[in-house]
């Protein structure tokens, strides 16, 4: 334990003084992905008087563009809290980030919770307990000296670049939207930067939540009515400078935006 809440300081300590983070000290990176979790729930616990309550999670490498980019061929997931989720139309400071980024995605707000004890869960599952889709902004930050040489475990323990999001209205799921076939855009400054659809993310955004339900479920943990999830970009990371317009339009789902100053 003296290992993971050290090596937790040192990520929640850069977070805070927006420090790029290094590699950590051989002595206390984590050793494997399972390690690197129990660092992000150390510290979760460490932010949460600055950032707020964990009001859901962030699912990265969904999808194969993700995946070639990272260099990492499976999901890994992240918290998101309270007072780092915005409303569309928000505007935001790039000095609040190291080197800030946009994804687009399709999130979902879940009606009832997943409980470890249900386990394990299939899209189909999970799907019923979803009350609304969201277009969304996940905004991603750079926060490293070189993210390429961390490796899986310590980005895992840094919530995986996690830096929040911005919601655009949510729609019902009884209104019979499928999100497999929604297609989204990022438009960065009136160009299109990105292109991708719900397929693209685990095959189903669904399969995506289910994943994350039974990833949770594994440390004992569930999922709770209420909490928002991010199911996985549907397109390369878009990183921006300050002045920066975003748009996400989801077809079906409808747009969400902010403006980065």
């Amino acid at each position: 334990m003296d290992r993971i809440l050290a090596a937790a300081k040192t990520i929640a300590t850069a977070r805070r003084s927006r420090a790029p983070l290094k590699a950590l000290p051989k002595d206390i990176v984590p050793r494997d992905e399972a390690e690197g979790y129990r660092v992000q729930r150390a510290v979760h616990d460490l932010l949460r008087g600055q950032a707020g309550s964990l009001v859901g999670y962030k699912i990265g490498c969904t999808s194969a563009v993700m995946q070639e980019y990272l260099n990492i061929s499976h999901p890994c997931g992240g918290g998101v809290f309270e007072k780092v989720v915005h409303d569309s139309g928000a505007r935001l400071q790039v000095t609040d980030y190291v080197h800030v980024g946009v994804e687009c995605e399709i999130a979902v707000r879940l009606a009832r919770n997943l409980a470890a004890g249900e386990a394990p869960f299939t899209a189909e599952w999970v799907a019923e307990a979803i009350e609304a889709y969201c277009p969304a902004i996940e905004i991603v930050d750079d926060r490293y000296v070189k993210w390429e040489t961390l490796g899986a475990p310590t980005l895992i323990a840094d919530d995986f670049f996690a830096a929040g999001c911005v919601l655009g209205e949510a729609v019902p799921r009884i209104s019979g939207l499928n999100p497999l076939h929604v297609t989204g855009r990022a438009i960065v400054n009136g160009e299109e930067a990105g292109r991708g659809s719900g397929a693209d993310v685990l095959g189903h955004p669904h399969n995506a939540l289910a994943w994350l339900a039974n990833h949770l479920a594994a440390e004992g943990k569930g999922l709770h009515a209420g909490q928002i999830v991010l199911t996985g970009s549907l397109v390369k990371t878009v990183w921006l400078k300050a002045g920066d317009s975003v748009v996400m339009e989801l077809d079906g789902l409808g747009t969400v935006e902010a403006t980065f100053t």
